[in-house]
């Protein structure tokens, strides 16, 4: 019998699929090699490349982003020009693919950068696939969730927000499908675009990240952690307040007088992901340190390890030493490390915001507590570290959860691949006037 794989591969025929990343493959990582794999012709334009290239049978192309900011201009349309910018900057690309005689069936882009605005005017037959990652909403949740980095002027910051979104406005004119990675995100859409967002994510690969009893973190001064120690991780793409690691940091010193045998071990970079910027010359990760560290020991401070940003290897064996993993987050977009966690077989400690309750389960999958309550962060945490039987059973449990949800070749990949046959398949939208 042929495989999942060949079936796929005969529904959907061969095609000529254009994909479009400012930082390729990003979330086409598995799903741009597979259709390659399954025998289509798979191009992918990308200012991250200088000249062309082969990726797994995909062929990447570069273009350059042309002209600069307009000094001067109005605050409100600064980011909207940044994506004029690269999306007329791609269209030219466009255009010449277009005159070597390349005509996609299907685009696939992550429209936030603006870069596919201009793509169906280059190919108003092709079908168009959207990566919905956000749509920027103005309810208190959104942008005045941590009242500490609101923006100042409350009056006209929802007047900002509406005006960022003129991007996916325009976009959802040309869409013919999008895809979201959880419902969370394809809920933020507005109604009229729902009809067409499928939620599938973009898939963790639970056969790699799972649990080794075996593993060992190397951290400071050479030290080695393995599951025998009291590990407590915290990760982030950079360490900022939209994924709490204020609210961590805060809490550290009192995690560290509780429990005099943890070690703290924390991922992530020092620039801004999210959200607003520190004060000039600073960073979030060292304006918290400093924050707190009068308040630590220098004992107490040799316990607590910042790794950076660290190959994906040493990320894994931080997930597989953790004793407890504490994830933060605003009503925001959900971080793969939660769920790469949850696969690892970790038990989880989460704040208790929208997008978390769509992966865990309090005291079934994790355990979760108000983002701003520090207290009950420390109280619950130490309790957890008490327990191995309910760390045990939580952890099991997240990693059912993962495998049966999260799943890259059985459930995901799957799915995305299903989206494609379906997009192929739709009546393209052409460009409005």
């Amino acid at each position: 019998m042929a495989s999942w794989a060949t079936r796929q591969a005969m529904k959907l025929g061969a095609m000529k699929l254009l994909l479009i990343h400012q930082n390729f493959p990003g979330q086409y990582k598995h799903l741009a090699p597979e259709l390659a794999r399954l025998g289509h012709e798979v191009v992918a334009l990308t200012p991250k490349v200088k000249k062309p290239a082969l990726w797994n049978g995909v062929k990447l192309l570069p273009y350059a982003i042309s002209g600069g900011s307009t000094r001067g201009i109005h605050p409100f349309l600064t980011d909207f020009e940044t994506k004029i910018l690269r999306g007329t900057s791609c269209y030219q690309a466009a255009l010449a693919l277009r005159q070597q005689g390349f005509q996609p069936d299907v685009i696939l882009a992550h429209h936030g950068w603006g870069e596919s605005l201009f793509l169906k005017d280059v190919w108003p037959k092709a079908r168009l696939g959207l990566y919905c990652e956000l749509y920027h909403l103005t309810s208190a949740d959104f942008i005045a969730f941590d009242p500490e980095f609101s923006q100042i002027d409350s009056v006209t910051e929802p007047l900002r927000i509406r005006m960022k979104n003129l991007n996916n406005r325009l976009h959802e004119e040309v869409m013919d499908a999008g895809i979201s990675p959880t419902r969370f995100q394809a809920g933020t859409f507005p109604e009229h675009w729902r009809d067409r967002i499928t939620v599938a994510h973009d898939g963790i690969d639970t056969d790699l990240v799972k649990p080794d009893p075996q593993a060992k973190l190397e951290v400071t001064q050479g030290r080695i952690l393995t599951r025998d120690d009291e590990v407590i991780t915290f990760i982030n793409r950079n360490l900022e307040p939209y994924r709490g690691y204020h609210v961590f940091m805060r809490a550290l010193p009192e995690i560290l007088r509780r429990r005099p045998h943890a070690h703290v071990t924390l991922i992530g970079g020092d620039e801004v992901s999210y959200g607003s910027r520190p004060p000039e010359g600073q960073t979030w990760k060292q304006i918290f340190i400093d924050e707190v560290k009068d308040q630590i020991t220098p004992e107490d401070w040799a316990r607590v390890h910042f790794l950076g940003r660290v190959p994906y290897d040493r990320f894994l064996s931080m997930m597989q030493v953790s004793r407890v993993h504490v994830y933060l987050t605003y009503p925001f977009v959900l971080s793969w490390s939660l769920l790469e966690a949850m696969s690892a077989g970790c038990a989880i400690l989460a704040s208790d915001t929208a997008p978390v309750r769509e992966a865990l389960t309090e005291d079934d999958t994790g355990w979760m507590v108000d983002f701003f309550d520090r207290a009950a962060l420390v109280d619950r945490l130490c309790a957890l570290l008490d327990d191995p039987a309910t760390r045990a059973r939580l952890g099991a449990k997240a990693r059912s959860f993962a495998q049966d949800t999260y799943d890259l070749r059985r459930i995901c990949l799957p799915q995305h691949l299903a989206w494609v046959e379906g997009l192929a398949a739709r009546t393209p939208r052409a460009p409005r006037d």
